[in-house]
């Protein structure tokens, strides 16, 4: 039986549970995906769309980043509908993307995601009312997720969504 390591799980729930911010909350979840699932990158992407723009488009805004020197929390961007954005926004189903070539196919910023030595992505949406509200991002080292790997990712993205949800509110403000 496949179990989470209490060294990983104890002081997760314990610091977690005890946090009062938002960003605290997150460095607490990645300080557990650091540990689960070793080298990568967590960012948090809101989605900011709005009935006021175009019907082919998403808009996302960066709430959150464990690298920020590399992916700021900043402004907007825009987003055309593609396979990913249906998939993932629209959907709001799981992504996997594996591979320097599948990464490429998704990402404008492909070049950057190489240069850090990130080679796989599991993009979990975070429900509102059954719609994706913002996403959860975790880029990894591996070329290939394993199947437990995904399911640390979804359980983690749950574990954030109480906190992301909250900033979400403050932040479309």
């Amino acid at each position: 039986m496949d179990v989470l390591p209490l060294a990983v799980c104890v002081p997760l729930c314990d610091t977690l549970s005890r946090a009062t911010a938002f960003d605290a909350a997150m460095a607490h979840i990645e300080t557990a995906r650091l540990a689960l699932l070793g080298p990568g990158l967590l960012t948090v992407n809101l989605n900011a769309t709005t009935s006021n723009d175009p019907p082919d488009e998403v808009q996302l805004q960066r709430l959150w980043s464990s690298n920020p020197q590399a992916y700021p929390v900043a402004g907007r961007k825009r987003k055309t509908l593609t396979p990913w954005t249906r998939q993932l926004v629209v959907r709001a189903e799981v992504f996997i993307g594996e591979g320097d070539k599948a990464l490429a196919e998704v990402f404008d910023d492909h070049a950057l995601i190489a240069a850090l030595g990130l080679r796989a992505v599991v993009n979990v949406p975070l429900l509102e009312d059954g719609r994706c509200a913002a996403t959860f991002n975790v880029l990894g080292a591996r070329a290939r997720w394993m199947p437990e790997e995904i399911a640390l990712v979804r359980l983690l993205a749950l574990l954030a969504t109480p906190w992301v949800l909250r900033e979400r509110g403050d932040a479309m403000r």
